[in-house]
This record gives structure tokens, C-alpha cells and sequence, in this order.
């Protein structure tokens, strides 16, 4: 049996890097392999080192002007790339070499696009009257938040909702969701 290999991308703090690394912790046929991210501050590296998930950090001229970050991804053996909070756009290098998968904190594909992350989503659903926000599961292609959807859950907005309070039921929604839908992914490969 051969084991499939996950790379994360994070740029934050981690937590649903940090969700993924527990859930195929011990698992025989997926593996977390490593963890990137662009920001040498990302708390998801320290999350993941502490699991014991090899790090690297890199730069955006690594990322866009070198075949560094691909290398090192076959090296790893990488069977698929999840995004984890990661917010730059992915070269069309890695799209065409690797399946790539990225949580949205919303239903796409309304409330997506370059500036549409963290409370800026949840700000604009509020400030729009929507009555349910929710994630989207989707690959990723050569735009933000465009690729064809994989999954979606919804949570309703209540009118007292702040962004701090949607954005707390948006976090459940993906520690019960993204895990698993990783595995159904990488197994499909």
C-alpha cells in the first residue's frame, strides 16, 4: 500500500493546519508531510513543528521566480496540496504539477477574491443581510477562490451575529469538515 503524502500551506495560526496533522496522525495510508508558509511568524509553523511535521519557510521570489518550492514538494513525494489559511495566490507551475485543494470561510462563490479572507469575508456577509455564510471546500486554479467547488457546509447568520461570532461558528464548521474532506480527496488520487 502506498502511503499518500499531504503539504500544507499556512500563513497564520494554524489551527486547521494543526486539525489535519492530529487527524491523520498515526494513519497508515495518509501522511502529513510538511508544512510551508511564507511567513516566518506563521504560528502554524511552530503548531506543526510541535507535532513533529517538517517545516520550510520561503520567500515570494522562491515561490514565484525559482522551481524551489515544486522541488522540494516532489522530493517530499506530495500527492496533494492543502491550503490551510495560506493567502497568496498559487503559481501556475504548482497548479499544473500538483492537485491543490483551499478552504474558503464563506459559500463561494459569492464573497471571494484577493481581499476576501478572515474578518473581511464575515464583514461583508453581516453588512450584506445574508441569512447563512458558511465554507467552501474547492481546487484551486490561477485565480482566488475560483476553482471547481468540492464541498460546502452552511451555518445560519443571526441578527446579533458580529464578525467575531460568525467567525467562531465558521471555525467549526471547518474542524469538522476539512479533515475529512482531505482524505476523500487524496483518496480519489
Amino acid at each position: 500500500m502506498k502511503v499518500k503524502h499531504i503539504a500544507i500551506f499556512a500563513s497564520g495560526s494554524g489551527t486547521n493546519a494543526q486539525r489535519i496533522i492530529e487527524y491523520y496522525s498515526g494513519n497508515q495510508e495518509i501522511k502529513v508531510e510538511c508544512l510551508l508558509s511564507n511567513n516566518p511568524g506563521a504560528y502554524a509553523l511552530s503548531r506543526a513543528a510541535g507535532l513533529g511535521i517538517e517545516t520550510k519557510v520561503f520567500s515570494r521570489d522562491q515561490l514565484y521566480h525559482t522551481t524551489e518550492i515544486k522541488d522540494y514538494l516532489i522530493e517530499k513525494k506530495t500527492d496533494l496540496v492543502v491550503l490551510a489559511g495560506f493567502l497568496w495566490l498559487i503559481p501556475e507551475d504548482l497548479i499544473r504539477t500538483f492537485p491543490i485543494i483551499n478552504i474558503h470561510p464563506a459559500l463561494l462563490p459569492q464573497y471571494g477574491g484577493k481581499s476576501m479572507y478572515g474578518h473581511h469575508v464575515h464583514e461583508a456577509v453581516i453588512r450584506n443581510g445574508e441569512k447563512y455564510s458558511g465554507i467552501t471546500i474547492h481546487y484551486v486554479n490561477e485565480k482566488y477562490d475560483d476553482g471547481a467547488i468540492i464541498f460546502q457546509a452552511r451555518c445560519c447568520v443571526e441578527p446579533n451575529d458580529t464578525p467575531d461570532t460568525l467567525a467562531a461558528k465558521i471555525h467549526l464548521l471547518e474542524y469538522a469538515h476539512y479533515p475529512r474532506i482531505v482524505g476523500e480527496v487524496i483518496r480519489q488520487l
